[in-house]
């Protein structure tokens, strides 16, 4: 039996208005911008991905359910994008709820905020797991087993915490580098583990669809599902899974309806389904039927991000370092002031998306970003940001004095 291991990952920034220097002092709400129409317009965005992405995707996926009994999956959603899809699309939450109800569905576990928390304050990063764990339980009934890390940040250290915290996965880029030609198409064992086990993202098979389905330049386009299938078939004889790991909006929004990616998918999972020795697996059910087939060790952190599939996405320039330094140097100062309105603002600028609006990259990987950044440029991001840190920091101290004055 030869089984796909498909995880795809929903997760939708606050993004921070265009917050002026001016506004300091006086204005504490960061995230609704007037303009309908801006880059940083957040209820506009999320409707606009529900949508194209979300309601047509999610559709897709209960109907592949019903019709095909191998088919099974593994979703990750931010506490970012649930909050906004109660807020502007209820009916993504209710469909979400509906697949997980099947028992075919898996939910890895995450940071709530789809932060970079780990690399910072180890008590913010655990804090924001379990917050995680707690609307996952509250909205779907089950308790994730398997852990992503924001934008598959991983290393040696996070697979020793996943260890030590009952994961009974955790996932990671396949990067040659790392895995020095073993194939992704195997679960590994991380360094130093006794229980977690690893399975590493298929990056050309993954990124053949996230990435370049779309492009006429490539050389392969147009990417049918027949070319598809065989390419799966050829991989499946490297090992007993493929894990296919990619963002959700893949399919409608990065991908748009009109290229046939929707019905791309419902092929590929069909006629994949219709082998007798073929399958769908969730994360969970991939680590228990599998026994390790070595020993993957990855001192250093890799991403899925960039070329360099490191952090310098979001930890690449002065102004990434400084932003997040200042971030996390007010956490002890904000958490005492017990106000949860103040809280919650300081937890989302802790979203990695704010950084990596910030990234000075140049060439393809520059064009990446900017066509995810909503601003003109990556020192405006900054410049927002920073104003915000600075109200924080106001908010912060009119406790402390309110507080001595008591």
């Amino acid at each position: 039996m030869r089984s796909i291991v498909l995880y795809m990952h929903m997760h939708q920034p606050y993004r921070v208005k265009n917050y002026n220097i001016f506004s300091v002092g006086h204005d504490h709400d960061y995230w609704t911008e007037k303009d309908w129409y801006s880059g940083t317009n957040n209820k506009r965005i999320f409707e606009k991905v529900a949508k194209k992405s979300y309601i047509p995707m999610l559709a897709k996926l209960g109907k592949c359910l019903e019709e095909y009994p191998k088919f099974r999956f593994s979703l990750s959603l931010t506490g970012d994008f649930v909050e906004q899809a109660q807020a502007w699309a209820p009916e993504v939450i209710e469909a979400l709820q509906k697949l997980v109800a099947t028992g075919r569905v898996e939910i890895a576990a995450e940071t709530y905020y789809h932060s970079l928390a780990f690399f910072y304050d180890r008590e913010e990063f655990e804090a924001q797991v379990e917050k995680h764990r707690e609307m996952v339980r509250e909205l779907f009934g089950v308790t994730p087993a398997v852990f992503r890390n924001t934008e598959l940040a991983y290393n040696n250290d996070l697979a020793k915490w996943c260890d030590e915290h009952g994961y009974k996965g955790v996932i990671a880029e396949g990067w040659d580098k790392v895995l020095e030609g073993r194939t992704p198409n195997a679960i590994y064992r991380p360094e130093d583990c006794k229980y977690t086990k690893l399975l590493c993202k298929n990056y050309h098979l993954s990124d053949d669809i996230a990435f370049r389905f779309a492009d006429k330049t490539w050389s392969e386009w147009p990417l049918t599902a027949d070319k598809y299938l065989s390419w799966l078939e050829k991989d499946a004889n490297e090992g007993p899974i493929i894990n296919l790991f990619m963002d959700f909006e893949t399919f409608g929004e990065n991908i748009w309806e009109d290229t046939g990616i929707f019905d791309f998918f419902e092929e590929v999972v069909r006629k994949w389904c219709a082998e007798d020795n073929r399958d769908f697996m969730t994360l969970s059910e991939a680590c228990d039927g599998f026994v390790p087939a070595g020993t993957v060790s990855m001192p250093w952190t890799v991403t899925w991000a960039d070329e360099a599939r490191d952090l310098s996405a979001w930890l690449g320039n002065s102004m990434q370092h400084e932003a997040m330094k200042n971030l996390y140097d007010l956490r002890e100062d904000v958490l005492a002031t017990k106000d949860k309105a103040l809280i919650a603002d300081w937890r989302r600028l802790s979203t990695s998306d704010h950084p990596y609006y910030m990234s000075t990259k140049y060439l393809n990987d520059g064009s990446v970003h900017g066509y995810f950044s909503p601003y003109d440029s990556p020192f405006d991001a900054f410049l927002y940001y920073m104003n915000v840190l600075r109200d924080i920091r106001e908010r912060v101290e009119e406790h402390q004095t309110l507080k001595s004055e008591e």
